[in-house]
């Protein structure tokens, strides 16, 4: 499914990611001469755990699922890679292999960036060193975090925190209602069950709750958030 051109939406998510915006025309340019398209179906696996570091990636499409599976068998989701986000780097920089599994969420495209590309960008550009200390430091004050919401925070706030995060990431306002904004990624709740640390049971238990209230509807394409800003005071009232 490879492609050698980036629609124009996906070239705008490329461009618009918050990191990538920080980096100097220059760089930037350098970093898109090399880079190549991918595109992925729905569940294909786009990396593997165990796997030497080939290719840094960028998600300019649909979903980038980062999984696990545990001793028993059980596949873990971890987390999911928006539109804009770059990742893949870290096994290129410690020279280890890659710690988890990465699959095509939905239909996916990917820009990539090979491994000895990667070095030669690092190497001509002093940028780039600074940029990468900033956004593995970014990453780490997220994990950080997310370990404090999930040893402090109820599931109820947790689960508004995320809906949030999917809103943001993925939000499609509402045709019929302005004040509606569906979110576009589909999850199934145990998925979603598994971002925060939960079981399905009692996600569901919050979720139907938030409907009782009317936050949020649950349809069976997804999610559509109906009132943000009671969602906004649920993830901010244990803070």
């Amino acid at each position: 499914m490879d492609d050698p051109i980036l629609t124009i939406e996906e070239r705008e998510a490329i461009n618009s990611g918050r990191w990538f915006t920080s980096l100097s025309p220059s760089l930037r340019h350098d970093i898109l001469r090399c880079a190549y398209v991918k595109r992925y179906k729905d569940g294909t696996l786009i990396c593997a755990r165990g796997e030497p570091p080939e290719e840094w990636i960028a998600c300019a499409k649909g979903a980038v699922r980062v999984s696990s599976t545990s001793i028993s068998g059980k596949l873990i989701t971890l987390t999911y890679v928006e539109p804009g986000i770059w990742f893949g780097d870290v096994a290129i920089l410690d020279g280890d292999r890659r710690t988890h599994d990465a699959y095509a969420h939905g239909e996916t495209t990917i820009l990539c960036v090979s491994k000895a590309d990667f070095k030669k960008i690092l190497a001509t550009h002093a940028e780039f060193s600074e940029a990468m200390l900033r956004l593995h430091a970014r990453r780490i004050r997220q994990l950080y975090g997310l370990v404090e919401d999930l040893n402090t925070l109820p599931l109820r706030a947790r689960l508004a925190k995320q809906l949030l995060h999917l809103v943001r990431s993925y939000g499609v306002p509402s045709l019929s209602d302005a004040q509606e904004i569906r979110i576009g990624l589909q999850l199934a709740q145990e998925e979603l069950a598994q971002l925060l640390g939960a079981s399905r049971q009692r996600v569901n238990q919050e979720l139907k709750a938030m409907e009782r209230e009317e936050i949020i509807r649950i349809e069976p394409g997804g999610l559509v958030v109906r009132d943000r800003p009671t969602l906004l005071r649920i993830a901010e009232s244990d803070h």
